[in-house]
């Protein structure tokens, strides 16, 4: 099969659209369960950071709002979606557990991985907006993907810290 350059720009928007509705819409199940998210939490530092994360969600959405405008599409409700299936699943807390620590944990695990789902989408789109020629939407997407890397990198902070805080109040109870 032989491409013309007027359907390779076709093919790439279709694949670049199919790649934003995906993030668009897990993004949007996101913003609307984060609250959940926030409320489980039992470490106030997790709290804030996850209030952090759910402002940065609303201001991705907006940029991807932007990006609509600007390809002149509309988002594309979709059924099938890596992040709604994992926010679906609670992110396997249980409200039971005996160990705040493990509820804890689980969110700091899951949050991390939506955000390797999204640096990955983000790159891609990237790569996509640049064949395609949408410098807007590059930049766009470009500061997308920087707040991705800022979330990812301020969980791996909150877990250290987390961890290390257990670990220190583990020490004290062992010793009494």
């Amino acid at each position: 099969m032989t491409f013309t350059p007027d359907k390779d720009v076709n093919f790439l928007k279709r694949i670049f659209m199919h790649h934003l509705n995906r993030i668009y819409n897990g993004k949007c199940f996101l913003r609307d369960h984060a609250q959940h998210l926030e409320e489980s939490a039992s470490f106030k530092g997790l709290q804030l950071a996850l209030d952090e994360f759910t402002t940065d969600v609303k201001k991705q959405i907006q940029r991807m709002e932007e990006i609509y405008a600007l390809v002149k599409e509309k988002p594309a409700p979709e059924s099938c979606n890596p992040i709604r299936n994992i926010v679906k699943d609670e992110f396997c807390i249980d409200t039971n557990q005996d160990l705040p620590v493990l509820n804890d944990l689980d969110i700091m695990l899951y949050v991390q991985i939506l955000e390797h789902i999204n640096l990955t989408s983000y790159r891609m789109l990237i790569m996509l907006s640049k064949l395609l020629q949408y410098n807007d939407v590059t930049q766009l997407l470009t500061e997308n993907l920087d707040e991705s890397t800022d979330n990812d990198q301020l969980f791996v902070l909150i877990a250290k810290e987390y961890i290390t805080k257990d670990q220190e109040i583990l020490k004290k109870q062992s010793r009494t």
